[in-house]
């Protein structure tokens, strides 16, 4: 029985040697390979731009990057690393077993309505690289054209192609009046994010902008689906985009609210939640404050503390000297006249004890100094 758990072992232990193995020489192959402006080819051509997937079992969806270089409008190149998630089933020509073997060479294509990236390469248990080329499609282009927006060059139609903005897309945009975009704001929306899951789940929560500038705006800001499903389900609903975007920019989401809410506090307006965030007040300065024996101050008061910088260290330190549960007020007056637990400390060691916080106060306004 225990040569049987040894040789198990063994196994076990070259399995997971074979493995970082494998994913060391993917790397290095990665890293030596130059990228080169991507080609426009038939999947045959060779081509240094490169792909890498990762595959988990189970997963229905694989995580592939792919590496290029384009060219720049004023001469040179510009390097890009793109990555996203996709179904294993669009990559069509590659299985599962494919990907998932102890080794196979692999030729497979991602079909977009703006052209198709042609892969070749090599997997071994569910890791796999090589290169790729991209074959723009005619009939795109020469729709687009038919449609107003102009025929595209191979440099537009790859961005296109890159992030999946195609009829699908302009035709959502069709049905539900935005504008109608041209060559160049199409590009730019593939480029900032905007896709047709956005343009549709902003729809179902009441959101059609009409303007491709502001979904633009909206998807730079970081404001998501799950961001103002969120803040909907706080009541905060029917938000302007203006709304939307200040509120993301300033940090404030749902995790931020629910904390102070967990904490006692009755729900602000976004405008009140805003300047809280502002100041710097968060949780974390509540939960310190309540340990020192101030529990659920007022908003406004909290806000004042922050700004004149009383903190929990400044209050401990009051505390140990016997100051204990002193009104803000009096907190915020001391520490404006820099009136410190060292600087009483130091009056004391003078011979100035017993004396008010007032009196304190009036020494420090008149010049004694620690």
């Amino acid at each position: 029985m225990r040569s049987v758990v040894e040789k198990l072992t063994v196994t076990l232990t070259d399995a997971r040697f074979r493995f970082f193995v494998l994913l060391a020489i993917l790397t290095l192959l990665w890293a030596c390979y130059p990228a080169s402006q991507v080609t426009y080819s038939n999947p045959q051509d060779s081509s240094t731009n490169q792909w890498l997937i990762e595959i988990k079992t189970g997963d229905a969806k694989v995580q592939l990057t792919m590496r290029y270089s384009r060219l720049r409008d004023g001469g040179g190149f510009s390097y890009n690393n793109t990555g996203f998630e996709i179904p294993l089933d669009q990559l069509v020509g590659l299985t599962r077993e494919q990907a998932m073997s102890s080794g196979t060479h692999v030729q497979f294509q991602l079909k977009r309505d703006a052209g198709a990236f042609n892969f070749d390469g090599w997997f071994k248990e569910g890791n796999g690289s090589g290169h790729f080329t991209f074959s723009p499609s005619s009939a795109f282009a020469a729709e687009l054209s038919r449609q107003g927006f102009g025929k595209p060059t191979d440099e537009q139609l790859l961005s296109l192609a890159m992030n999946d903005v195609g009829f699908a897309l302009i035709n959502e945009l069709k049905a539900q009046g935005y504008e109608t975009p041209n060559l160049e704001q199409l590009v730019r929306m593939g480029n900032h994010g905007v896709r047709l899951e956005y343009v549709q789940g902003l729809k179902t929560l009441g959101y059609s902008l009409k303007s491709i500038d502001f979904l633009v705006r909206m998807k730079d800001h970081g404001v998501s689906l799950s961001f103002i499903r969120d803040l909907a389900g706080l009541g905060y609903t029917a938000l302007s985009p203006d709304e939307l975007i200040r509120t993301r920019d300033h940090g404030v989401n749902s995790y931020f609210i629910n904390e102070f809410i967990a904490a006692g506090y009755e729900r602000l307006s976004l405008d009140d939640w805003i300047t809280l965030k502002d100041h710097g007040v968060n949780t974390q300065f509540v939960a310190e404050l309540k340990a020192l024996g101030y529990v659920r101050l007022p908003i406004d008061e909290l806000r004042r503390m922050k700004d004149h910088g009383v903190n929990p260290g400044f209050i401990q330190e009051l505390k140990e000297l016997g100051y204990d549960r002193l009104a803000v007020d009096q907190l915020v007056r001391l520490k404006d006249h820099g009136v410190s637990a060292t600087y009483i400390r130091k009056m004391k060691e003078r011979g100035y004890n017993d004396l008010s916080l007032d009196e304190y106060i009036r020494m420090r306004d008149r010049g004694t100094r620690d």
